[in-house]
């Protein structure tokens, strides 16, 4: 079968429903969670602002349209290499350098979610990636892998979306072990449902936020706030998870839209 007719056997796959098209995007808006970091460490990001310009109006009698106020990591976004420091110096680092075929890839689910659920500080560790891939299939070069926590169902509560208590945020993630495991096997990149890719306790880990550290040192990239993994399978699906492409933009607010068979 040549690539031609592959696609348009998509392409007729996706007009009767045949598959699927399932948004895995949270709301971006004035309420959306954001990061909230030790105000004595850095700066954060500006929380979500929508600005009408007009709405049939005098401003515009015949259309509406709005401004924004965003950062580049809010709500469900794309890290870009360039975003750490371990990927500055990747040319192809930024979001409009980045090769667009890197980010239309299968994706591997994995579902930890009664884990996460019972412990808010689970960690992802090697012997639970192992595990999957025993039970699903080995996890490939140039795919998507992230972790199914089902976080996206505290998204409407910030405080309850962050976490966070007198010792930090307490939020579930990987450990630097399965980020190295993963960046061997040739991935693209890995994705979360929290507000960042690691875990709410990751500043304590060595290296310190090992999946920023090395997935963007490997030229990897990073997704996170990610929405209703729920409704993809283990495997078999596709994640198509582009940034805007922002001049030298260290990451964005995305669409993030999976394919999956029905």
């Amino acid at each position: 079968m040549s690539s031609a007719d592959v696609l348009a056997g998509l392409a007729g796959m996706l007009a009767s429903g045949g598959v699927e098209v399932v948004d895995c995007t949270g709301v971006l808006g004035p309420k959306t969670p954001l990061l909230k970091l030790p105000p004595d460490f850095a700066k954060d990001t500006p929380a979500v602002e929508i600005h009408r310009i007009s709405e049939y109006d005098a401003d515009g009698p015949f259309w509406a349209w709005n401004w924004l106020k965003v950062g580049e990591h809010s709500g469900t976004h794309f890290d870009a290499p360039h975003h750490w420091i371990t990927g500055k110096d990747y040319a192809d680092g930024y979001t409009d350098t980045l090769p667009v075929q890197r980010l239309v890839a299968p994706v591997n689910v994995l579902d930890f979610a009664a884990e996460c659920g019972a412990d808010p500080d689970f960690l992802l560790t090697i012997e639970h990636v192992k595990a999957w891939e025993a039970k699903h299939g080995a996890i490939g070069a140039g795919e998507w892998v992230v972790l199914r926590s089902d976080w996206d169902q505290r998204s409407h509560d910030e405080a309850l979306f962050l976490n966070a208590n007198e010792t930090g945020p307490h939020t579930p993630g990987p450990t630097a072990e399965v980020i190295e495991y993963l960046i061997s096997k040739g991935i693209v990149g890995w994705g979360s449902q929290c507000i960042g890719t690691d875990a709410g306790q990751a500043g304590g880990m060595t290296p310190p936020f090992p999946a920023h550290n090395l997935l963007h040192k490997n030229n990897c990239y990073g997704l996170a706030s990610l929405a209703n993994l729920d409704r993809l399978p283990a495997k078999g699906a596709i994640l198509i998870a582009a940034p805007l492409k922002i001049e030298n933009g260290t990451g964005s607010p995305i669409r993030a839209l999976a394919l999956v068979a029905r």
